[in-house]
């Protein structure tokens, strides 16, 4: 038996009687030989009430202040939980964020941990005790010894950071659900428990929404190799193992503000299609790929932009040595679409696909943009760009691959570059889908026009990364116009709906000052998502999503697709609807 870590969230200890049970669970994992950590939140719904307090005080509450302030409901709730553990005669000490020596940048209300002393822990450890830890807390690494909180799903940080710290066996994390389920369970009632997911694939369901888990805290078990699962309190049942297939890195400094990006990969091997000018209806993306996927054609990256007039542009890349079987194909649906704008089939042979990845990119926009900015300053244009949580990749002529995967591998500091996708399969059959999520807080921002010369993209992204405005889905159009005599193209990409309004406020000032176009906006969207490793060279999987949209009668606005992930935008009314069918048609109710 070794070290676990449990975590408990606030509904877990919200009342006398629930932390009595959790004391009771606690002192069982003892008995069966283990040392523990316990990390807990604050009781229930006491951190809402103690904002409601600060609010009542002040508009504008000093952010300083705000966490003295929050930081006080752990520590209600490791000081009950220690005294219950020591009336079960189980030895037990509570320590706050500062004294387990959880050290982090100076930022208030969302700071990142740095790194953690745990002398002071192994000490009460070795002593026989159970640790009882505040979570979401820790101390400034400046000489004034600052509070700092880590903000949303900090309990499931400082969690997972500590067992990574003190190379724990396991880290459980206990909440009010009996684990990760393939969707919401309250749009789908038939949603099932996955017995495991991998930390790849827990990363973009995170990220997509899934409230089980904060993507902090699957970044850090992903760049450590801790082991965890997501266990209901209230049973004895094993939950969902998340499984991770890190290494123990040699040291835990800068723990969350390290190397952002793991690797930069690259693909020879591609050729780009793409359809101009298609009818901007449901089920063209459903036949398009289905019949590519009936003919055995593997696609890599999809992109669907956003509409111009009645029509849109679809394009893709697959493996170079079935370029002429897929153009073939692209060129005879195209002939057989119905009446409609004219549509064109563009074919480039040889591209490059060139993509960094690193779970360090959640949450970090500026990495996004100085990807964009590095090629630019090679003078290379990008053709397609795809991202993910985890991923941004980016086409380009393949005569500038070598040059561009040199200066991502030289900004990024990561020694060598690879054509994998970094991902490790595991050697017994899995489901193409794991889990379906679904995005009502998404807005949608196209900025037209837009001069299609090398830099553009890194300049409009590096302006909404100085505003720390994250950005999801990013297409570029296809189609191009000329504008003044020069070509001009569309971007577009989705933010959170919270961000809409100042997004839309730079995109105004850039669109003048760039000589671009229109800048347009939608937040009535919805984002709708599927994930899973199982997908990786299984034609076809993009098709039956695309499908399920289409019997439902769902347009699809964008689409935008990683390794492991396939989105689309649909109108938000349709957003519940195509969540039901898309889980359904991947046979996800069990």
């Amino acid at each position: 038996m070794g070290l676990i870590v449990q975590k408990f969230g606030g509904t877990s200890v919200g009342s006398v009687e629930r932390i009595k049970a959790v004391a009771q669970r606690v002192k069982q994992t003892v008995v069966q030989g283990n040392s523990v950590v316990v990390v807990v939140s604050a009781m229930g719904k006491s951190t809402d009430t103690l904002v409601q307090l600060a609010q009542g005080v002040s508009s504008n509450p000093c952010r300083r202040e705000m966490d003295m302030l929050l930081s006080t409901g752990e520590q209600v709730s490791i000081s009950l939980l220690s005294m219950a553990l020591q009336e079960l005669g189980q030895p037990a000490i509570s320590l706050t964020g500062a004294q387990v020596g959880i050290v982090t940048e100076p930022e208030h209300t969302r700071a990142r941990i740095l790194h953690i002393a745990t002398e002071r822990l192994e000490r009460h450890l070795n002593e026989g005790k159970v640790v009882v830890v505040a979570g979401f807390q820790g101390t400034s690494n400046t000489s004034d010894l600052e509070v700092t909180t880590l903000g949303r799903g900090g309990s499931d940080t400082s969690a997972v950071a500590l067992a990574a710290a003190l190379n724990a066996e396991k880290c459980e994390i206990y909440t009010d659900v009996a684990g990760v389920l393939t969707t919401d369970p309250r749009l789908v009632e038939k949603a099932q428990l996955m017995e495991e997911i991998t930390c790849e694939e827990m990363l973009e369901l995170a990220s997509l929404g899934a409230n089980v888990l904060h993507p902090r805290a699957v970044e850090i078990a992903r760049n450590y190799g801790v082991q965890m699962a997501v266990r209901s309190s209230w049973t004895d049942e094993p939950g969902t193992q998340i499984i991770s297939t890190g290494t123990q890195p040699k040291t835990l400094t800068d723990l969350e503000l390290g190397r952002p990006v793991d690797a930069v990969h690259f693909d020879l091997n591609q050729a780009k299609v793409a359809l101009l000018h298609v009818t901007d209806r449901p089920g063209v993306a459903a036949g398009l790929f289905g019949e590519l996927a009936n003919q055995h054609l593997d696609v890599d990256l999809i992109i669907q932009s956003i509409h111009d007039g009645n029509s849109n542009d679809i394009a893709f890349t697959v493996a170079q040595d079935c370029c002429d079987r897929v153009e073939a194909v692209a060129t005879a649906f195209s002939a057989n679409l119905p009446t409609g704008p004219a549509s064109e089939v563009l074919v480039e042979p040889k591209v490059a696909k060139v993509s960094i990845v690193g779970a360090g990119i959640i949450g970090r926009p500026q990495i996004a943009a100085q990807m964009f900015q590095t090629l630019s300053d090679l003078d290379i244009n990008l053709q397609m760009i795809s991202t993910s949580e985890v991923n941004v990749s980016c086409t380009i002529a393949a005569a500038d691959c070598e040059r561009a995967t040199k200066a991502l591998c030289d900004v990024f500091e990561v020694t060598s570059s690879s054509i994998d996708s970094g991902i490790s399969l595991p050697d017994y059959p899995i489901p193409p889908v794991r889990g379906v999520a679904l995005d009502l807080e998404q807005a949608q921002l196209a900025i037209r026009n837009v001069p299609d010369h090398p830099g553009m993209a890194a300049h409009i992204f590096q302006v909404l990364a100085k505003r720390n405005i994250s950005v999801d889905m990013i297409i570029q159009s296809q189609r191009s116009r000329q504008v003044e005599g020069q070509i001009t193209r569309d971007i577009a990409f989705t933010v959170a709906e919270g961000d809409l309004e100042v997004a839309q406020g730079l995109l105004l000032d850039l669109s003048r000052s760039l000589g671009c176009g229109e800048v347009a906006s939608d937040s009535a969207i919805a984002k709708v998502s599927i994930v899973g490793i199982g997908m990786l060279g299984q034609p076809g999987v993009a098709a039956q999503m695309f499908v399920a949209l289409a019997q439902q009668k769902i347009n699809i606005q964008m689409i935008a697709t990683s390794e492991i992930r396939v989105s689309c935008v649909v109108a938000q009314e349709d957003g519940s609807t195509a969540l039901q069918a898309i889980h359904k048609a991947f046979g996800l109710e069990g």
